[in-house]
């Protein structure tokens, strides 16, 4: 933890940079206090505006170690775009980069695998209109059928399909995605 402490990009990169980087590790903070976070196996990312880069956590650190230095930049090609002792997880990568690849307008996408969300994936009919708080998602809720663990790079391309428009996915069998406009819109 100490080493990941010690990095400090803050004057390294462009202010709107930073901002991003502050937002999502502080996404990241939140996601871990509400217990929402499965070890080091999802992921949060955010398109840097104008480029076809964005931010991840690096593979192996816990949520509540993520801060605004130690996340990872990469391209859509997988390439880490900045010199730091880091990978990023391949599952990852190939669901967010096949999601800022043809959805400028989700800058922020959540992948998670809370018990309550792969609970209500993993039932036949998927989530169901059974309160105001379900009626809120079924407009814009999308489904992917489960491909076993996303590293396959041809699982962009049904991904990108399966979500259309739409801002929250469902994975068979395996957990959510939600997308927003902003960090805090996606949270």
């Amino acid at each position: 933890m100490n080493e990941l402490l010690k990095l400090n990009l803050k004057n390294q990169v462009s202010d709107i940079e930073w901002q991003l980087r502050v937002e999502l590790a502080a996404c990241y903070r939140l996601v871990a206090h509400m217990g929402w976070d499965d070890l080091i196996y999802t992921h949060v990312s955010v398109k840097i505006p104008d480029t076809d880069t964005y931010l991840v956590n690096a593979f192996g650190v816990a949520f509540d170690e993520v801060t605004a230095s130690n996340l990872v930049k990469v391209d859509l090609d997988g390439n880490v775009l900045e010199s730091c002792p880091f990978t990023i997880n391949p599952a990852g990568f190939t669901i967010h980069s096949a999601i800022h690849e043809v959805r400028p307008d989700a800058r922020c996408v959540l992948h998670l695998h809370t018990n309550e969300t792969i609970a209500v994936a993993s039932q036949k009919d998927g989530l169901l209109p059974l309160s105001q708080y379900s009626m809120f998602s079924l407009s814009s809720m999308a489904y992917h059928g489960y491909e076993g663990l996303a590293v396959d790079m041809d699982e962009r391309e049904s991904l990108q399909t399966d979500l259309a428009d739409k801002n929250h996915m469902l994975l068979i069998n395996h957990g959510a995605l939600t997308l927003g406009p902003t960090v805090g819109d996606a949270l």
